[in-house]
């Protein structure tokens, strides 16, 4: 199960509608939490490939934000891409590039723009891949 807050989820949102027609990339960090993966902290990295099929994350962005997740004593939880015009599914080449079973892999999909579809997945080291439940949280707000 992964948790993710509100307002990350929407930064995820702008920043992958910002880099359309491509599809947008980064990774999550944060802590396991009783079998919750919580999410702390987004990271959003450059789509070296600038392609609106595939993704490939810029390697000199991921090591700042590897060395980043050490300085805050947090665990890298999984990576996040979008799907510009395809569902929120886990698409044969989600599946090849996918290498690490401890990690989640969360897919935005912006098919229907008004309407976003964020899922999770994982994936068995015999690649079978099994959809996470994810929980948005919910900030409160003082009325």
């Amino acid at each position: 199960m992964l948790q993710i807050k509100e307002p990350d989820y929407e930064k995820i949102i702008s920043y992958a509608k910002e880099h359309l027609p491509e599809e947008a990339c980064g990774l999550v960090a944060g802590c396991l939490d009783g079998g919750v993966k919580k999410i702390k902290k987004i990271y959003f990295l450059t789509n070296t490939d600038k392609s609106s099929t595939h993704y490939f994350m810029d390697i000199n962005e991921q090591l700042a934000a590897v060395r980043d997740m050490r300085k805050h004593g947090l665990a890298l939880l999984g990576s996040w891409h979008s799907h510009p015009d395809s569902p929120a599914g886990f698409s044969e080449e989600d599946r090849r590039l996918a290498y690490d079973s401890s990690i989640s892999y969360l897919i935005l999909s912006l098919m229907h723009r008004d309407e976003p579809q964020f899922k999770s997945y994982t994936i068995s080291r015999e690649k079978e891949v099994t959809e996470e439940p994810v929980i948005l949280e919910k900030c409160e707000t003082n009325s």
